[in-house]
């Protein structure tokens, strides 16, 4: 009867084949038992080797990519260290970058005493490399609830993000991107958001589609001055009291509602048009809302080419505002007019009729003014403005 094999009771006697062997074995779920009986080792052998290395963590049949290390490379990084071999070396024999090395000996290090593990690192990198993950809204009830509610009250997800860093600037938990609110709406899959939510945003959908603009033709409307006449000081934005405005068209072109944009602050003033839309009437409501503000924030009104407008030259002799007007099919010379006619179409859809009456409006303008906004430093217009008509009083 042949003896038996002396088991290896000495941890620096083991060849190396023989440890990498214990560490492989250890983390495919092994016991310390099996591992020794297997390999004619001692217990205290093995659990010598793998309590360095994280003792067992088994790891699901994880085949990694060429792209990423293998639990195979993984403990060579970590035999390679505990020979005292650089970084660099080790990455020579791997065939892998040097940063990677080192990023990989950051990530896996548990501590101190113990210093890089591959079996935990391996298990980590499993764990983070599993999709789909959770999103912070999903995990965080309040700060759903919060940008839900802000979404309810049409606040653009940029508009959102940036008012939460201001009032939780010391709990990032409370802190959410642009984006992810984007995503959480869009992506197919998630539910932290309700899908009919998309209807709060600007745009009311998903994508931005392609849509083509056909321009009207116009009568040319007498006596005009054209925006290349306007003050340069209207142009930078530097001097207060010169605004911008248009028609906020209902379905059929039935119903309206006039829009001046204060071009400094972006504040907005609406105007009440319950009969028509005709000349006489843009004037008349114009001109009631004008001469309510001070006379330093009331310099020039800059308009298209609508025929709303025929009547301007009564208007400025009404009140003594100029009004200029834009080149045709020009859109961006009245830009902060142009976004905010945008986003009154989140209260006023296109394709319905716009049924207001005057304490409706007031409301809406003070929905729109009361919106943080980036170009204003993520302050308001109503904020900027009573800054305004402080410092003029």
């Amino acid at each position: 009867m042949a003896a038996k094999k002396p088991r290896i009771q000495s941890y620096r006697k083991l060849p190396e084949g023989v440890r990498r062997e214990i560490i492989r074995q250890a983390a495919t779920g092994a016991m310390q038992h099996e591992i020794a009986t297997r390999l004619g080792v001692s217990k205290q052998v093995v659990s010598t080797i793998i309590a360095p290395m994280g003792w067992v963590i088994r790891v699901e049949d994880w085949r990694t990519s060429k792209a990423r290390l293998s639990l195979e490379e993984r403990i060579e990084i970590a035999l390679g260290r505990q020979r005292g071999e650089s970084l660099r070396s080790i990455a020579r024999r791997l065939g892998r970058d040097p940063s990677t090395i080192s990023r990989e000996v950051k990530r896996g290090r548990v501590d101190r005493k113990h210093g890089y593990r591959p079996v935990p690192a391996h298990k980590l990198a499993y764990k983070r490399a599993r999709r789909p993950k959770p999103t912070k809204l999903s995990c965080n009830k309040p700060l759903r609830r919060r940008v839900i509610g802000d979404l309810e009250k049409f606040w653009s997800p940029q508009q959102i993000s940036k008012q939460l860093q201001a009032d939780f600037s010391d709990d990032k938990g409370m802190q959410i991107s642009h984006e992810t609110i984007y995503k959480c709406i869009y992506v197919q899959g998630r539910g932290e958001l309700r899908r009919e939510l998309a209807r709060c945003l600007r745009t009311g959908r998903a994508k931005r589609r392609p849509r083509g603009w056909a321009g009207a033709r116009r009568r040319k409307i007498p006596d005009m001055v054209m925006i290349a006449d306007r003050p340069a000081e209207a142009a930078d934005r530097a001097v207060p009291g010169h605004w911008e405005g248009d028609l906020l068209i209902g379905r059929d072109n039935k119903s309206a509602i006039g829009t001046l944009v204060e071009r400094t602050t972006r504040y907005v003033l609406l105007l009440h048009l319950p009969i028509n839309h005709t000349a006489p009437s843009v004037r008349d409501a114009m001109a009631k809302a004008i001469v309510k503000l001070p006379q330093s924030l009331r310099r020039s009104i800059t308009w298209d080419q609508g025929p709303e407008l025929a009547q301007h030259v009564q208007f400025t002799v009404d009140t003594g505002v100029q009004v200029y007007f834009c080149d045709p099919h020009s859109p961006w010379q009245r830009g902060s007019n142009e976004n905010t006619n945008g986003l009154l179409r989140q209260y006023f859809p296109k394709g319905t009729d716009i049924v207001h009456n005057a304490r409706q409006l007031q409301k809406v303008a003070d929905s729109l003014n009361g919106r943080p906004r980036q170009t204003l430093n993520w302050k308001t217009p109503a904020e900027k403005f009573a800054e305004l008509v402080a410092t003029i009083a």
